[in-house]
Parts: structure tokens; sequence; C-alpha cells
């Protein structure tokens, strides 16, 4: 497999994923992190192939690859996946009946 990040497609056809990627991603009321996979169509149409919510999480795997192209390296990764984490856990303690 040859990982072309960014990938060479249209900005609007990449607006288009994230797009979608974040609406799968809350559909299946989402924590933490998850990988959204796409099939782009020819004719620029996008589909979802799969929401991995279980990736690959290595400083080498593709999910870390991906965010260190936009900016974030694995242990920034790392440091915001747990204050997601912490974040979620006193959200859900704080709720009351």
């Amino acid at each position: 497999m040859d990982l072309i990040v960014p990938a060479r497609i249209e900005e609007a056809t990449a607006a288009r994923v994230r797009e979608l990627a974040a609406r799968a991603f809350r559909a299946i009321d989402g924590s933490g992190l998850a990988r959204c996979d796409f099939f782009v169509r020819d004719d620029g149409e996008v589909l979802v192939n799969e929401l991995n919510t279980i990736p690959g999480f290595t400083a080498t795997s593709v999910f870390a690859k991906l965010f260190e192209a936009d900016g974030l390296d694995y242990p920034e990764l790392c440091d915001r996946l747990v204050h997601l984490g912490v974040e979620r856990y006193t959200k859900q303690r704080s709720f009351e009946f």
C-alpha cells in the first residue's frame, strides 16, 4: 500500500470526506478515535467504505500518519486522546439523574 497524504483529490471532495467522516462518527455515537475509509468515484461521488473504531495505533500506523501530515505529531495525538477521554469521563460522571 502506498500512503499518499494528502490525498490527490479536489478540495471540495476533501471537504465532503471530512463532513461524511464526522457524520459517520456521530451516527455511531463514537468517542476517542476512529478511522473512516472512503471510495471516491471518478465522477467525484464520495462513498463511506467503513468506520474503523479500533484502527492500528502506533507511531507508524495510517491513523497516526494522517494526523502527522496535518501537523499533530504522535505524542501530541496521544495527549489529545487522553484529554478527550478525561473530558468524556468527567462529563458522564457529572450527569445526575
